[in-house]
């Protein structure tokens, strides 16, 4: 069984979440991210991207700089707190459609127990890094994205607290997302979530993976010095944007390689035709349209390759990020750990396959590769069986928007 709580959410005044709101802290670049604090002071970058305005390059003064900035936008009125505990309605709509879910805290406890699961593994750098900014903000200043295995139910409930309840936020984001933020409060309205997940067993992480540990590292830190220790305490519990599975929308993943690992084409063509069928794209740019199936373009020309293996029963097996690793990467390309291989780029669906086009006939890379988008039944399958996924596996759209809701710790 899931837990699912209200909080009292620390945020931006009405009018000004457009502007105070922003994009995720790890998809802009540096010089994306000082044109927009250079425009709008009271951008939620100033927290979450702090080392823009940093006075020295040091881990210790970017979390500073952060806590300055986000006590200053509570100092200034940017930023208000509710009084009563409660559950956000959270509805993102991107090219006409729509996923409707909501924000809460959630167990840490439960977490560590595996109710809330993982499909990914963690870098301890990147671990450390939000562990300390919690630790030094003293707040979750984002959420970790869960989904659940859709429940009509639940569904009509939340239908229904909606109807005619007041919009607190409404807006376009630059992306064209547009967001909508809807606020239960009432006592008796709260409790018809929470009772609603009474029949859902498990959450599952479909990004945040460094987030949700980080939080657990933070309560063992908070639990140890607590000398008047609580399970109420809000350490206990880490903000969530939750979704159902079936409204969640997966884009693909796709890979350019910088070279050929010392291959003529002709070489490299016939090395993978030994596990892939080899034929010419039937249009391009080409997107598959099935699984164990790929686009690859190579010296200006698409081809289109087919896996030529069998299913398997283990989940990972079956991705197709796994299969292109396995059979292509790894074995013809040399590209043994793409996490960390600088051979290997990656390219978010969003971009389309125009963009592995330019990169190889312009910016001097060698082959490209358009994949079929992982399923969220292929992630949850994985979950539950407590693997883990290839890196960069799946591409969600839309983001979830940052500088909405912050979870305060005291």
């Amino acid at each position: 069984m899931a837990t699912v709580k209200p909080f009292k959410a620390l945020r931006p005044y009405k009018g000004i979440e457009q502007c105070f709101s922003c994009p995720p802290y790890d998809v802009l670049e540096e010089d994306e991210v000082k044109e927009i604090i250079s425009r709008n002071p009271n951008s939620f970058l100033r927290v979450t991207r702090s080392e823009i305005e940093a006075e020295e390059d040091s881990k210790e003064a970017i979390y500073k700089k952060a806590k300055e900035n986000l006590e200053s936008f509570i100092k200034n009125g940017v930023l208000i707190k509710d009084s009563e505990p409660s559950f956000y309605i959270y509805r993102e709509t991107w090219q006409g459609v729509s996923q409707t879910g909501f924000f809460a805290v959630v167990s840490v406890d439960e977490y560590d127990k595996g109710i809330i699961k993982k499909h990914e593994l963690t870098r301890r750098d990147k671990e450390d890094d939000r562990t300390n900014h919690i630790l030094n903000l003293n707040a979750q200043t984002g959420p970790v994205f869960l989904t659940y295995k859709a429940q009509e139910d639940l569904k009509a409930i939340i239908d229904q607290l909606i109807k005619n309840k007041e919009i607190l936020y409404s807006f376009c984001d630059e992306n064209n997302v547009k967001h909508e933020l809807i606020k239960i409060q009432e006592e008796d309205e709260r409790e018809q979530i929470e009772k609603a997940f009474n029949s859902i067993e498990y959450l599952y992480i479909v990004d945040g993976h460094h987030r949700a540990a980080a939080a657990s590292r933070v309560q063992k830190i908070m639990k140890e010095k607590d000398t008047n220790y609580s399970l109420d305490k809000p350490y206990n519990y880490f903000m969530a944007a939750i979704f159902p599975h079936n409204e969640l929308r997966i884009l693909p993943y796709n890979r350019i390689v910088k070279d050929l690992n010392g291959l003529k084409e002709e070489e490299f063509l016939k090395k993978i035709s030994s596990y892939f069928q080899v034929e010419e794209a039937p249009f391009s740019p080409y997107s598959p349209d099935s699984s164990h199936s790929f686009g690859m373009y190579l010296q200006k020309k698409w081809y289109k390759l087919t896996f030529k293996g069998e299913e398997s029963e283990d989940p990972v097996e079956n991705l197709d990020v796994q299969i292109l690793q396995k059979y292509l990467l790894d074995p013809i390309l040399s590209i043994k750990d793409p996490r960390t291989d600088p051979r290997i780029y990656f390219l978010g669906g969003i971009r389309g396959v125009k963009e592995i086009e330019k990169w190889v006939d312009k910016k001097d890379w060698k082959v490209g590769f358009s994949m079929y988008p992982t399923q969220i039944d292929q992630l949850l399958k994985v979950a539950e069986m407590n693997k883990i996924m290839p890196p960069k596996s799946t591409w969600f759209e839309p983001k979830l928007r940052s500088g909405l809701l912050i979870h305060e710790l005291s």
